[in-house]
């Protein structure tokens, strides 16, 4: 069950590739600064996760003028992440929890995927500049998509 709307969102710092190597994505660089809304995902390279990453890289001018960054997060390694964002242009960027902590803290494990393993659930919150969780939703399935809508709405607030 995803945290609770109105509690402190978990801080992390996690890896992602950038052109030059490793970068440190740290949630709390945004706070009093921007929103952001965070989207764990099960697993790269997979149908329904790319259509959601695609359609968030082709909404992305929406959500910078709600004031928010977007951040996706799933058990991939961030190389992996970076092939799969180059093959399909994902433009958000995208932070590697290989060690499934980030996933745990905001209670959006999801055991055993089609028997691979234990991977994060499709899950959207939204984080307000204050690094309070103003919007939580994990999904029925992985291959629901979350109310963007009401993500939206919850950025507009």
């Amino acid at each position: 069950m995803p945290i609770a709307v109105g509690s402190k969102a978990p801080d992390f710092t996690l890896k992602s590739k950038a052109a030059d190597g490793l970068k440190d994505v740290k949630l709390s660089d945004n706070f009093g600064k921007k929103q952001t809304v965070l989207l764990f995902f099960p697993l790269a390279f997979t149908g329904v996760c790319t259509q959601e990453m695609c359609d968030m890289t082709a909404g992305l001018s929406q959500y910078a003028s709600l004031g928010a960054d977007v951040i996706g997060v799933s058990v991939d390694s961030p190389f992996a992440q970076e092939a799969w964002a180059k093959a399909h242009k994902i433009g958000i960027t995208l932070a590697s929890d290989l060690n499934k902590d980030v996933t745990k803290a905001y209670g959006v494990l999801f055991p055993m995927l089609a028997g691979v393993g234990d991977t994060s659930a499709r899950a959207a919150f939204v984080i307000g500049k204050d690094g309070v969780v103003k919007y939580a939703e994990q999904t029925p399935t992985p291959k629901d998509l979350p109310n963007f809508a009401a993500v939206q709405a919850a950025l507009a607030k």
